[in-house]
Parts: C-alpha cells; structure tokens; sequence
C-alpha cells in the first residue's frame, strides 16, 4: 500500500491489545423511549442487578490505571440520564483523569440544569439521536411522538452549555434517502462528529431492514464525499476504512469507483439541499483503525464485558475479574485482534488489518464472530481458500 493510502487511516499510538482506545459503559437499561432499533432492548425501570455508585467507581478506577493515553469514556443505556448517581460519576471519572462523554435518550430527563450539572463535573461531549429527516420518521423509529422537535431543542442547549456536540444516526433500507437531509440537519446544528450506524440485525433490530452490502459500499463512498462538510464516523460499518484508503491519491473517483443510482441519488438530494449554503469546507477527518475488542470495548449495565455492544457474547464480568485483565486476556477479544484468522474474504482481505469487517454483522448472520462480514461487498485481490 502506498504512503498516502496508509495516511488515509490514523493509526493508534499505542498496542490495541494492552489497552482499549475507547470503552462505552451502558450505566443502566432503563429508557423511557421505545427505540425500534435498540440493540439493548430497553426497559422502563432500572435493574436493581446494575453495577453500584461503588462498583461503577471501581470500574471507571480500572479504567484509568491503564495509564496515559486513557481510555475515551461514554456513559450510555438505556438512558444514562435514569441514574441520578450520574453526576458523582462523571465526576470521579474526571478526577482520575479519564476523558468522560454521555449519550443521552431525549426524555423530560434532559434537562438545561442536568446538562450544566454534569458539564460542571467534567463531561466534555454529548452524542444524540437523529435517525430520520423529519418527525414522522425519528418519532417512528423512537417510539415516542415529539422527540424529533425535543431534539432539535435538546441538540442547540447541548452546544449551548459548552458540550461537543455528536449526532448518532442509524440507516437502514427504509431510510437511507434521507441521509442528504439529514446532513444538512447535523451541519445546521455545528455538529462535532456525525457517526451513522449500519444496522446490525440483533435487539429490536430484527425487524428492520438493513442495506445490502452494495448499497453500504454507495453509502460509505457518499460519506466519504461529505466528510469534508463534517467529521464522520461509522459504527459497524469498518470497511469505511478501507475505502478511505482505496480512495486515496485518485484523481478521478468516479472513474475508479463507478457511481450507482444510490449514489447518484444521495449526490443530487445533497447538491439540491445545500444550494445557497457555502458550508465551511475542511481536509476530512481520517477514520480510526479500531475494531470490535481491538481497541474498543463495552460493558453493560450488570458488570459484563463484550467486544461491543452489538456483539452480544460477553468475555467475563467486571464482578469477578479486573477488566483490565479481562481486556488483555479474555480468548475472544485476542482473537479478534488476529484477522489473519478470520473466516471467508475477510481472513484474505489485503486491508484486513486496518478494517477486519464488521465483527458483530459477522456474528448476527453465521453465529460466529470471526466469520467473514455479510455486509461488505468487496472482493479481496487475494483469493479465498476453498475449503
């Protein structure tokens, strides 16, 4: 691979198998919103089984002794806002020099005087929902009618306290046509990062239907147009990678990578939407090579630990193990971080190592983790054995 393809990616500096990049903490299932997606399948009460005040201090403490650089904190549910120890630990994270952010639910919970509460024990970010272009579509997806005009107003007090501002935006085949509109929503609103996430059929997300893999690949070249409009990432979807380093040093894209009528479609809305706008342009934000238990890691609201959230085999419990120890150790996450090993086009990809496919997609269809990824359509110049 040549310099600038390998530039196309920023790489951790330090062994994704000694210490995670990022770790998400669902601090409570409880969520008043009925999320047709939801990978937890939320509850309406809290579990009285959850990690303690005590206990979550222990983990956030576990956390921070794996040193500089420390591990990115998101405290996540559920709603993490149904904790109203939520304050004190958002504070103690801070204390021990852990970076701290919260993803909210929109709920009467999320509150101006809640907001500067948890900004004032430390939290720097804020990620919010925006998974449809309109009210019909979000309040669908969130179960609740209302919530699409509450997060408009919930993302502008978000920015206005001080936070860094993160949409989060599911796509599935049913809504894909309105991501260019959703875009111009999340340039609006001054939005840090825009992660979309490709669904992965586990949860409540059974029953939606995600993209094909040739329309993930038109998705995923459409984000890497706009990423010069706003920082994107992709949740479950790490092939973006790879084609971030496909796409480097090419003059003309379009001749290397023919444009599809979802594409086209996707250019036009976008081109249509933005006319009269000038958004400020910048050199697009270089997509991080971490993956599913290499680099990132996640513990749910009762102490176990899984490669993510939407890979749900769990590789021990904080109650009984360090997790530390469990993240270096645990025979799951080290073979994650061993892609020569995986299954089908996945194992012979040349970009295997900075993409590995989507983990959790992989286990959602065959039942095995380290099986070749379902929703990549890209065939590897190597060839696959046949068994």
């Amino acid at each position: 691979m040549t310099d600038t393809a390998t530039r196309a990616v920023r790489h951790l500096h330090h062994d994704a198998g000694e210490r995670p990049f990022i770790v998400i903490w669902e601090v409570t299932r409880a969520c008043q919103l009925v999320c047709t997606h939801c990978r937890a399948d939320a509850i309406r009460t809290r579990n009285p089984f959850e990690l303690s005040t005590d206990q979550g201090k222990k983990l956030l403490d576990d956390l921070a002794s794996f040193g500089t650089p420390r591990p990115l904190v998101v405290l996540t549910g559920g709603d993490p806002f149904e904790r109203p120890d939520l304050p004190e630990l958002v504070a103690h994270g801070t204390s021990i020099g852990l970076s701290m952010a919260l993803s909210p639910s929109v709920t009467p919970r999320l509150t101006r005087e809640v907001l500067v509460e948890l900004h004032d024990a430390g939290a720097k970010a804020v990620s919010l929902s925006l998974d449809g272009a309109s009210a019909a579509t979000h309040d669908a997806f969130r179960g609740v009618n209302g919530v699409f005009d509450d997060t408009m107003v919930a993302a502008r007090m978000v920015r206005d306290v001080g936070y860094r501002l993160q949409i989060n935006t599911t796509v599935t085949r049913d809504t894909v046509h309105e991501l260019p509109a959703i875009l111009k929503t999340v340039l609006d609103l001054g939005t840090t990062l825009w992660s979309v996430f490709f669904l992965v059929p586990t949860g409540r997300g059974k029953l939606l239907n995600a993209l094909t893999a040739a329309d993930a690949e038109e998705v995923l070249h459409w984000l890497h147009d706009v990423s010069e409009l706003v920082a994107i990432k992709t949740t479950e979807a790490p092939h973006y990678r790879r084609i971030a380093m496909q796409r480097a040093g090419i003059a003309d894209l379009d001749a290397a990578f023919p444009v599809g009528p979802l594409r086209a479609r996707l250019r036009r809305d976008t081109a249509e939407l933005l006319t009269g706008d000038e958004p400020r342009r910048r050199a697009p934000r270089a997509p991080i090579d971490v993956n599913s238990g290499r680099g990132f890691a996640f513990v749910d609201h009762v102490g176990a630990v899984y490669p993510s959230g939407f890979l749900p085999v769990s590789v021990g419990s904080v109650r009984e193990q360090s997790f530390p120890k469990i993240y270096r150790e645990a025979r799951l996450l080290q073979e994650l971080r061993t892609p020569d090993s995986f299954g089908g086009r996945c194992g012979a990809c040349e970009f295997r190592t900075v993409c590995g496919g989507s983990r959790s997609h992989a286990y959602a269809v065959t039942g095995d983790p380290l099986a070749e990824d379902p929703s990549c359509a890209y065939q590897p110049v190597t060839p696959v054995p046949v068994p």
